[in-house]
């Protein structure tokens, strides 16, 4: 789940740097005018308390304005989607899906930024953090009263979103590196769908919601 809520968090494809020399003027950019986004990812999650590093890789998607996709493909499978409405959390290996009302915490990710700009100030105080690594770096923290996250840093190379890291507030680190964007990809609607496959078990509410948020087409 923090995965989904952070990760993500913020995805940017490649040609979005172009001659801006700041990391903030490059997401603005980048982000005119997209409304879906997909890429590869690996990801290494570094626990505080034990030191112990866990490399994950796969693929995401994300479609204005609520729909996400990030499929975990190794070293062990997992699947999360938001289909607008709902957040499904899909684990094969022990044959069960979670499933929740898709809320306040997908709204104050850094991932919504990218198809939702004026999000951007609106959600999060924004500073730039320079440049290290052979990358602009511009830092997110958000204004929610409880946020998910300590902060959440993009790091910018000449080709746009090389990699994002952030600290969660149990003080675990993440970092994210990105590959293979593709803006304003055509994504099938299917990819944003999720039926429970037969016999796993279902954990929380899998009725349709009572209020639906609009997906935009």
């Amino acid at each position: 789940m923090r995965a989904f809520v952070l990760a993500s968090s913020l995805l940017f494809a490649a040609g979005a740097a172009s001659a801006a020399d700041t990391a903030r003027a490059r997401l603005d950019a980048f982000s005119k005018g997209m409304t879906s986004v997909s890429a590869n990812f690996e990801q290494q999650v570094s626990d505080a308390n034990s030191g112990k590093i866990k490399t994950s890789r796969g693929t995401l998607s994300l479609k204005a304005p609520r729909q996400f996709r990030w499929d975990t493909t190794a070293p062990y499978k997992q699947l999360i989607v938001a289909d607008g409405e709902k957040v499904w959390i899909y684990d094969p290996d022990l044959e069960q899906v979670t499933v929740r009302a898709q809320g306040t915490e997908e709204a104050h990710s850094p991932l919504t930024v990218l198809t939702d700009l004026s999000q951007l100030d609106r959600d999060f105080t924004t500073s730039e953090q320079g440049e290290h690594d052979g990358q602009l770096w511009l830092r997110l923290k958000s204004k929610d009263k409880e946020p998910q996250f300590e902060y959440a840093d993009l790091g910018f190379d000449p080709t746009g979103l090389a990699s994002m890291t952030f600290k969660d507030t149990f003080g675990n680190g993440t970092q994210i590196r990105f590959s293979g964007w593709q803006r304003n990809a055509k994504l099938a609607a299917d990819q944003f769908r999720f039926t429970p496959p037969k016999g796993v078990d279902v954990v929380g509410d899998a009725a349709p919601a009572a209020t639906a948020y609009p997906i935009k087409p």
